[in-house]
């Protein structure tokens, strides 16, 4: 048996194991710069405030008191993430994050009684150790996992915990309420095409031939349609391929034309992405960079440029790919325009274990490869340990204008075990 435990409102959630008076209360996190809101609590969604509302609409709401709005604190919220992963690791054998609020479990050697009871179990542990509110599902396949979770967290009566068997009634009566476009990799489109053929629910979709569906769709439609039939046929490595291209971009703080403070935004979107390369034991073979002024702004020159710049050689060296990005902006940036947003992707990645060698390539070569790769793995121990940012290749200016807004942000408290306050929680 699989199941899915999904952090409920998580960026609110973690607010709230800090800051307990914020419990019970309207509360929303926005998004970089502070521009719309991206998670919201139960009693900011009764409000009738929808996900991605722009911030500005609610600052009435926010002078009076009503509700309370929070710049997004992603360190926070990924410690937090794996505070819950240490948690489900003691109760199950496995633990797969699928997302930094959802992660798969298996459970195995359990009658179904004791499974349910297991569930419960974890279900408060999780609360108690952390803090933060979980709903947990449990069926034989991943896709109807996802659907006793989302039974879980929408029917009371389940209590936050749902186990699903496959053939049952409760499954039976689930599956025929559930829209297709809820299922879990169904998209809008595919919806559309289904909808054709008389397939409108996810109880037509697992009753559907599996053949068929492969011949006229794809072998994923196959995959899932048995999926709902509670075979097990997806795996988290379907999920987990290394990346293609790695990119990392965020709007700036306000429209800015110095190229000081961009070249800045673009060497610390540069370092961000080198560090997401060598995780994944990649490299690249080209940096693609590129700005982008605001559309919206009609009263303003429009220029949208991007250039991509092929590599040496193949690498995950930030200082090498730094010096491209800073060569691609010198060679795209025109004075005369205010930008709003820029970012750094890297191209055409390889396994760094199958790099292929040049007929070029000397002793010496191999020895600079070598240095290379021990100082970005220091750099990368001390940034991991220490806190992103601890080591970087230029020190970024206080106040500059590609700095992110988070003028509400919460405290930068650690969330390391020793330091933790005592949070009782029942």
């Amino acid at each position: 048996m699989i199941g899915l435990v999904d952090c409920n409102s998580f960026y609110v959630s973690c607010e709230r194991v800090f800051q307990p008076r914020l419990r019970g209360v309207p509360v929303g996190v926005m998004s970089n710069n502070d521009g719309c809101v991206i998670a919201l609590s139960n009693e900011l969604k009764s409000l009738g405030i929808k996900m991605g509302t722009p911030a500005f609409e609610l600052q009435h709401l926010v002078r009076q008191g009503r509700i309370h709005l929070l710049s997004s604190n992603y360190e926070l919220y990924g410690d937090m993430s794996q505070r819950v992963q240490a948690v489900l690791e003691e109760f199950a054998p496995a633990v797969e994050p699928y997302s930094i609020d959802e992660m798969f479990i298996r459970f195995e050697g359990f009658t179904q009684t004791q499974l349910l009871e297991h569930a419960r179990q974890l279900h408060h542990k999780v609360r108690q150790f952390t803090g933060i509110p979980v709903c947990v599902g449990v069926a034989p396949s991943r896709t109807l996992a996802k659907l006793a979770n989302r039974a879980a967290k929408k029917i009371p009566a389940y209590g936050g915990v749902c186990v699903l068997q496959p053939g049952s009634e409760e499954t039976q009566t689930l599956l025929e309420k559930l829209a297709l476009g809820d299922v879990w990799g169904v998209g809008r489109r595919l919806v559309e095409r289904l909808a054709l053929i008389g397939i409108k629910s996810a109880w037509d979709l697992a009753k559907a031939n599996p053949k068929r569906l492969r011949r006229q769709f794809s072998v994923t439609l196959e995959r899932t349609a048995l999926e709902l039939r509670g075979i097990s046929c997806i795996e988290m490595s379907d999920f987990l391929e290394p990346r293609q291209r790695i990119m990392t971009s965020r709007s700036f703080g306000k429209l800015t034309d110095d190229l000081a403070e961009i070249r800045e935004a673009m060497r610390q979107h540069g370092q961000r992405g080198a560090e997401k390369l060598r995780h994944q034991r990649s490299l690249a073979r080209a940096v693609l960079v590129f700005l982008k002024t605001n559309p919206f702004r009609t009263d303003l020159p429009q220029y949208s440029p991007s250039l991509a710049v092929e590599l040496p050689r193949p690498t995950d060296d930030s200082r090498e790919i730094l010096h491209a990005a800073g060569e691609a902006l010198q060679r795209i940036y025109r004075q005369g325009y205010l930008y709003q947003k820029g970012g750094v992707m890297l191209l055409d990645l390889i396994d760094a274990d199958r790099q292929q060698l040049s007929l070029l390539d000397t002793p010496q070569s191999d020895t600079e490869r070598q240095r290379s790769a021990k100082l970005m793995g220091v750099m990368d121990e001390l940034n991991h340990r220490m806190g992103r940012g601890t080591v970087k290749f230029g020190t970024p200016s206080p106040g500059a204008a590609w700095h992110l807004r988070c003028a509400h942000r919460s405290a930068r408290w650690t969330t390391r075990w020793d330091e933790l306050p005592v949070v009782p929680m029942g």
